[in-house]
Order: structure tokens, then C-alpha cells, then sequence
């Protein structure tokens, strides 16, 4: 299964990928609550209310859509395939890993990490599909950097390794637009990455989240990156080198872990700048295509 939102205004609505067709979940969900729970409500349109009532869990949307099939009432709520998704969620907020994949730390002239590397990303820098990458000129070289989202679906603390499926809610794609020369500047005068990777529009988020049932196990997926259709970065989660488990482990060490919070799991060999009139892409075949234009500030 895969969620997003799209639409626009009152019109907008929770759309669900079940069984190789799309539900407007807004209205399903709506239904449901009435005809299992009597509440009568407004449609819950956007995944943030889903996130504070805990229910953003594939189990979930399953209990949902069995309860709608069981009755003949599930095929109400079908929808054309969206032509357009929205930004799916604001993340509360942003854990990113620096240097995860071998190959891409080595091209920036670093030795693989013997543990994760964190870091924080403005969640005020998201933005969603199609929605352009504002790029000022005197900020000098940006690069994209294709990434796995990882998204939280319920409080984590110490979690092991094993248990980390239990608190994931799914999987988005990010593109961690840095501010290059930024970055390399702070980082010689001992100052952290935050201003480099938040800039307003540096933080691409979407298509949709797909859910942990529509990924493979374990996770191994193919991750490219594009830009004007040329191939830029291509590899595969295999290769990073602090597995999703081993991440949402180490983090929820140090960090409480909460519904909506995403971790950005590291870009693969091949960065390299952009410039406005590009268009970038990510895309990693399960989840689908994450498609920003870069424009001037």
C-alpha cells in the first residue's frame, strides 16, 4: 500500500494505493467511523491528524479497507490514479546521516564512519512534488542528493534493531539539496551542517509514503537520482553501510523518536550541482518518482 495526499483546498483528500487501485481514504475513512464507532465527522484530509491519533500503521488502513470490502462498500471510494500528489507530511522533525554510503564519503575525500553520523535538517525546508527548488545565486554550488525517508510511526526509545519495523510507519524519498560550498565553509571554521542543508526549498519530500508492506524484505531497493533525464547517482540500499535498523536503533539512543519525525538514511556516490532551469528527479521504483524544477530565489 502507498498514501499521499492530493487535490487542492476543501478538495483535497488522503489517497490510498490498495490492491492496484486508488481509494479516496478521506471519504473511506469517513465511513468507516460511522458505520463501526456512530461518530459522525468531517473527513480527516491531511497525514498529520493521522500521525497524532497513532494510526498512520499499515494494520490500520488494512482494518479499514477489510471493514469497507466485507460490507460491498469499498469500491465507492475508488479514484482515478492521481495525476498530482501534494508534500504527504510536515515532518516533525529531520535526522539525516552524513557519509552512509562508502563510495559517496570517499568521493568527498572521507574515510567510510565507524558509527552514524546525525545531523538535523529544517523541517520548514520541505516542500512536495513539483514544487520548485529556489536556489540564490549568491549561495554558490548546490547539489542534490538522493535519499531514503524513513518515516516514524509511534514513540521510539532504545528501540533494538530487531524491533525497528515495529515503530516505521514507511518509506518516502527525500532530496537533501545542499548548499555545497556553504557546507564546506562551515565545516572548515568547526561549524555544524544545519544552515547548509536548510535552506527554504533544500528539503524535497514525497511522492507518497510507501508502506513497509509494499517494500521488500529486507530492504533492497534501487535509489536514482536525474537530472534533465541524465543519471546522476544510481545505486542500491545494500549499499549503505548503517542499515535502516541499525539507524532508527542508534538514533532513538541518543533521541526520542515521534510519530512524523523522518530519517533521511544518506546519499549514494555521484553529487554534483544544479542549477535553475534543471529538473531533478528521485526515484526509487517502489515508492515511485519524487520531480522538483530549480528556479532562482
Amino acid at each position: 500500500m502507498k498514501i499521499g495526499i492530493t487535490g487542492t483546498g476543501d478538495q483535497r483528500i488522503i489517497a490510498l494505493e490498495s490492491a492496484d487501485r486508488w481509494l479516496d481514504f478521506s471519504r473511506a475513512f469517513q465511513a468507516y467511523r460511522l458505520l463501526k464507532e456512530g461518530s459522525a465527522s468531517e473527513p480527516v484530509r491531511d497525514l498529520e491528524s493521522l500521525f497524532m491519533t497513532g494510526k498512520m500503521e499499515g494494520h490500520f488502513f488494512r482494518s479499514v479497507t477489510q471493514f469497507l470490502e466485507a460490507r460491498h462498500l469499498l469500491e465507492s471510494f475508488v479514484i482515478n490514479a492521481p495525476e498530482r500528489f501534494l508534500r504527504p507530511f510536515r515532518p516533525g522533525k529531520i535526522i539525516a546521516l552524513g557519509r552512509n554510503y562508502a563510495a559517496h564519503a570517499a568521493e568527498t575525500g572521507h574515510d567510510a564512519p565507524k558509527e552514524p553520523i546525525i545531523f538535523s535538517k529544517s523541517p520548514e525546508s520541505c516542500i512536495g512534488p513539483e514544487e520548485p527548488i529556489r536556489i540564490d545565486p549568491t549561495v554558490g554550488r548546490v547539489d542534490p542528493e538522493a535519499e531514503l525517508g524513513v518515516v516514524i510511526a509511534r514513540k521510539a526509545r532504545n528501540v533494538a534493531p530487531e524491533e525497528a519495523d515495529i515503530v516505521i510507519a514507511g518509506y518516502t524519498l527525500v532530496n537533501d539539496v545542499t548548499a555545497r560550498d556553504m557546507q564546506a565553509n562551515d565545516i572548515k571554521q568547526g561549524h555544524p551542517w544545519f544552515r547548509s542543508k536548510s535552506l527554504d526549498t533544500f528539503g524535497p519530500l514525497g511522492p507518497v509514503i510507501a508502506l513497509p508492506d509494499a517494500m521488500p524484505s529486507p530492504l533492497e531497493v534501487d535509489i536514482e537520482l536525474r537530472v534533465n533525464g541524465e543519471v546522476r547517482q544510481k545505486s542500491n540500499t545494500t549499499k549503505m553501510i548503517f542499515k535502516v535498523p541499525e539507524l532508527v536503533a542508534y538514533i532513538s539512543r541518543y533521541v526520542t523518536l515521534l510519530p512524523g519525525d523522518l530519517i533521511s538514511t544518506g546519499t549514494p556516490e555521484g553529487i554534483a550541482p544544479i542549477q535553475p532551469g534543471d529538473m531533478v528527479e528521485v526515484t526509487v521504483p517502489q515508492i515511485g518518482t519524487l520531480r522538483n524544477p530549480v528556479t532562482p530565489a
